[in-house]
């Protein structure tokens, strides 16, 4: 095989150090785990480089030995990769151009399997490899004119009389992702068959669901599924995913979560097949709620909450190779870790699990990959390293990188510091913040400061390493950020994560403030020279603290921010969301402080300070009007404002030249006004 590194490790650079911008950003290599050999001495990885010229990303497949060693190309051919199974043979499976294709571990030619008209996705094969289980779009309601009226091709107009009209950034034209069985006879497929029989559900769930939301019995015979079996008002207002069993030779659907009235998913076997865990929340309609790890025993019929007692919530998991414990990853004060849970033989007598915390350090684990040998393979970030691939070392407690994908571009960037820092919040608890300083900081001289606000709003603020909103990119422009692990967020206790539903306006920002407040106080801080910036719960609390401020800062910037309350309530899609968060709609009186106080809007007579306002055309999370709402009011009040209006984006930005307007509007805005 030919020796080949991913594109980003063979430039050549000055040997002055440089410093982070938003074109160096968007050249490193986006790193994926694919999967480890039967044997854990090899992994599969993919790595995902942007090319600015063409606006477009190109992801080709990689193979390293465990022990480290240079990188294998494992895949050439223009066009994503991603890998679907690595047999006990060492032959991958992968799909490309939606198509099943096959190739030696060790290399050697390519061989398409498959051929299905309209491709496939979210592949999972049995375990026998004699079944294939794949998802495709099925329309079950013309909700689009060209489906109802078939006469009239050149229409474009949507009819609905129910809720879930849209979701995320696409309107629902009636095609619902569903799951398909077939035979499979080494890329043969026969005759598939919708095992949702044109039901109006999504599975995987949507918007972002995917093949995790599969899986078969350890015996083939039948197929897992997740799906919320709610439609229109109930499917908006609904988190009630439940677990399905599909088997095969009866074509009866079993529903094994029953009872279980929040999200279940990622339903996985243990390696002996004898026990099914699944990640499950108690509460219909809470969307944060406290994930736990639930555990089905299949010959004693007993089911157990491994994490109920533990102070917590779950990200993900996989079981270990002999299936007497589970490893995690979940959010711990500032950061994501790795843990460990116990299981009996039996769990009868067990009401509590002994739960082990098993890494520690100022990094997040992204993802488990799979154990190894004395170990895990792991992602892992942190503030100032995008992801790559590592060992964790179960003797050493250490993390040991196994891919080095962007090595050759931070070795000749200059250093961001980043330090923890505890402030006392107005009701007397620690509050955690995490603050990132400019290359060669000196203590001696005044900074421009930035606060981070983050969405979510019960989202971690932890190690991680974003695109778009990248703390090593502001600091590396010269200025202090301080991001707080304000109210709402997970990592510090369940109250902790749950204290801001009902009170976003309330000590959630008081948190901001005590956070802002108490760096100012450092000498180096620039007390005329601070800004806020932020996106969806964090661009709210850009608006709310633009009335609320008392003049501390000098510059704002919101990105798809709720302005407006009431407005938001009825455009927003996901109607549990708002349901839990905010207490409800707007025309019930026992809410009216989220609407009155608490809303952005009401304060905009305080309202005096420049702003900077993004807002994607297509999200329909925190739909358009908020944005345009909140640009009108600061203009009619002959405040500085601008508008930075996305119309192909959604919640997010993710065209990459976009992405650089994004970021160079964003620093000509603090340059301007700071």
């Amino acid at each position: 095989m030919r020796v080949k590194r991913p594109v980003t490790t063979n430039k050549v650079y000055h040997l002055k150090k440089e410093v982070m911008t938003p074109e160096k950003l968007w050249e490193l290599g986006r790193v994926s785990a694919e999967g480890l050999s039967a044997d854990g001495k090899w992994l599969v990885y993919g790595v995902s480089n942007y090319t600015l010229g063409e606006n477009k990303s190109e992801k080709n497949l990689y193979v390293i030995p465990i022990k480290g060693g240079e990188p294998v190309q494992f895949t050439q051919e223009e066009g994503g990769e991603s890998v679907v199974q690595i047999k006990e043979n060492g032959e991958v499976i992968y799909l490309f151009e939606s198509q099943l294709w096959s190739k030696p571990l060790t290399g050697g030619e390519a061989k398409q399997l498959t051929d299905l008209e309209g491709g496939l996705e979210n592949v999972r094969l049995s375990p026998d490899g004699k079944h294939i289980l794949f998802s495709r779009a099925v329309l079950v309601h013309p909700y689009h004119s060209k489906d109802k009226y078939s006469d009239l091709t050149k229409s474009d107009v949507y009819i609905y009389d129910d809720l879930d009209y849209r979701h995320w950034d696409t309107f629902n034209d009636g095609r619902f992702n569903h799951p398909f069985i077939a035979t499979y006879d080494n890329g043969k497929i026969g005759e598939p068959l919708d095992i949702l029989g044109g039901e109006p559900f999504y599975s995987p769930q949507a918007p972002f669901g995917g093949a995790d939301d599969f899986t078969w019995t350890p015996d083939g015979k039948a197929v897992l599924y997740v799906c919320k079996k709610r439609f229109g008002k109930e499917y908006a207002s609904s988190t009630n995913t439940d677990i399905y069993r599909y088997d095969i030779a009866s074509k009866v659907t079993t529903n094994i979560t029953e009872g279980m009235n929040g999200y279940d998913t990622n339903p996985v076997y243990s390696p002996n097949g004898q026990r099914l865990a699944w990640l499950s929340m108690k509460t219909d309609g809470y969307e944060a709620d406290k994930n736990d790890i639930v555990v089905f025993d299949k010959t004693t019929t007993q089911r157990a909450n491994l994490t109920a007692g533990w102070d917590g919530t779950v990200n993900s998991y996989i079981w270990s190779k002999d299936g007497r414990k589970i490893y995690f990853t979940a959010p711990v004060r500032g950061t994501i870790q790795l843990f460990e849970v116990e299981l009996p033989k039996s769990f009868a007598r067990n009401t509590s699990f002994k739960i082990t915390q098993i890494s520690e350090g100022e990094f997040d684990i992204e993802g488990i990959v799979g154990e190894v040998d004395g170990g895990l393979i792991v992602t892992s970030t942190t503030m100032t390293r995008a992801a790559e691939v590592y060992r964790y070392d179960f003797k050493k407690k250490a993390l040991a990188a196994i891919t080095k994908v962007n090595d050759g571009i931070y070795s000749h960037l200059a250093e961001t510091k980043v330090e923890r820092r505890f402030t006392k919040a107005t009701d007397g608890t620690d509050l955690f913040s995490w603050v990132i300083y400019p290359p060669d900081f000196d203590p001696s001289k005044k900074y421009p400061t930035l606060l981070y606000c983050q969405g979510g709003p019960q989202s971690a603020l932890t190690q991680t390493y974003s695109y778009r909103w990248n703390f090593q990119l502001m600091a590396s422009q010269g200025y202090i950020v301080i991001m707080p692990n304000r109210r709402g967020m997970p990592g510090w206790g369940v109250k902790w994560n749950e204290d801001i539903s009902k009170d976003w306006g309330g000590q959630p920002i008081r948190d901001y403030l005590s956070a802002i407040d108490d760096l100012a106080k450092e000498p180096y801080v620039d007390n005329e020279r601070l800004g806020v910036v932020g996106a969806s719960y964090g661009g709210y609390s850009v608006f709310m603290l633009a009335g609320v401020h008392e003049g501390r800062f000098k510059s704002f910037i919101s990105h798809c921010g709720l302005f407006d309350m009431t407005s938001w309530y009825g455009t927003t899609e996901e109607l549990f969301f708002a349901n839990h968060d905010l207490g409800g709609p707007y025309w019930d009186k026992n809410n009216s402080k989220t609407y009155t106080d608490f809303n952005p809007i009401t304060h905009i007579d305080k309202w005096n300070t420049p702003i900077l306002i993004f807002q994607g055309g297509k999200d329909y999370r925190v739909p358009i009007g908020q944005g345009l709402a909140a640009f009108q009011a600061a203009q009619l009040k002959n405040i500085k404002s601008r508008l930075v209006y996305l119309p192909e984006e959604n919640h997010w930005v993710l065209s990459g030249h976009n992405a650089l307007v994004w970021q160079r509007e964003f620093f000509g805005w603090l340059k301007e006004t700071l």
